[in-house]
């Protein structure tokens, strides 16, 4: 993983983006000693949830509707309470939430800038955002959206049965697009973070699509990484300008 920003005193060194999420997450419950954390999983219907140790917690899960994504959660033993359906309408209270944990979710979901409101929206004052996604401007991003049946990626697998969804990779679903945002809604992004895992884990074929498209694109879409890991925190006070 390579880091691209830090601009926190959190020093945890990023072993990968579960480890990442995890230790912010407790970092977090450290320093609000004696409170229930309300947890957010937006994308439940995939991937595993934090590792938050013996730190008491209520932990809510969303995502969308298809049987595979039901399945998944429905096995998923961390998850006290789940809606399943149009994230633009699936309950999600404001302030409710200290940390909202959203893996592998903003590029394969439809109207995802609006999705994305509902989750800061739901996301309490000095909570954090903790985001992983695939860039869409990427070589990856690109043969991702041209093959999406045809990526064996072994992370898929291990993480539900069937895979998520194949990727709707809408403008805000890459680096650039997840720092604009940020900087629109006044969202300071702690830790940023770039990695190749996916590309590797498709394989030797899919990996020299990758670099062909580099070559074609100018560099325009690269092939060093795959996808973006984001530690983003939501301002104590929403008339605070991000720097």
């Amino acid at each position: 993983m390579t880091t691209l920003r830090s601009v926190t005193d959190l020093r945890t060194p990023p072993v990968n983006d579960g480890d990442l999420f995890s230790a912010r997450a407790r970092q977090y419950a450290c320093e609000h000693r004696g409170q229930v954390l309300q947890v957010l999983e937006a994308g439940c219907g995939w991937g595993a949830g934090l590792d938050l140790g013996d730190r008491e917690r209520q932990v809510t899960g969303v995502d969308l509707d298809v049987p595979a994504l039901r399945a998944h959660t429905e096995a998923r033993t961390d998850l006290h309470a789940f809606h399943l359906g149009d994230l633009r309408t699936v309950p999600m209270p404001p302030r409710a939430y200290d940390i909202v944990h959203a893996p592998f979710l903003i590029e394969r979901v439809p109207h995802a800038e609006l999705v994305l409101d509902r989750i800061v929206a739901a996301l309490r004052p000095g909570g954090l955002l903790l985001l992983r996604l695939r860039d869409r401007d990427t070589a990856f991003g690109l043969v991702d959206r041209l093959l999406p049946a045809r990526l064996p990626v072994r992370h898929r697998s291990r993480q539900a049965a069937a895979g998520p969804p194949p990727a709707v990779y809408e403008s805000v679903a890459s680096r650039k697009g997840m720092q604009w945002y940020c900087m629109m809604r006044g969202l300071a992004i702690a830790e940023e973070y770039v990695s190749g895992e996916l590309a590797a884990e498709a394989g030797r074929g899919i990996a020299g699509m990758c670099r062909l498209v580099a070559a074609f694109s100018r560099g325009r879409l690269p092939a060093g990484h795959s996808e973006v890991t984001m530690v983003v925190r939501k301002p104590e006070n929403r008339f605070a300008r991000v720097i």
